[in-house]
């Protein structure tokens, strides 16, 4: 009987695991403190960019 409970118990766990990795998850992305600061620049450059392009009345 114990040699049967733990093989059963061994299959559902592998079974277990494999439908985890299949659920998606709700965690955002994780995005790197370099990543943040090159983001950061680029949206700065962008809104330098887009206030020169204004038209001056």
């Amino acid at each position: 009987m114990n040699r049967k409970k733990k093989i059963n118990s061994v299959l559902k766990s592998k079974l277990k695991k494999a439908n985890a990795k299949l659920q998606k998850s709700n965690k955002p992305r994780y995005v790197s403190k370099a990543e943040r600061a090159l983001l950061e620049e680029k949206q700065a450059a962008e809104q330098i960019s887009t206030d020169d392009q204004k038209p001056t009345e």
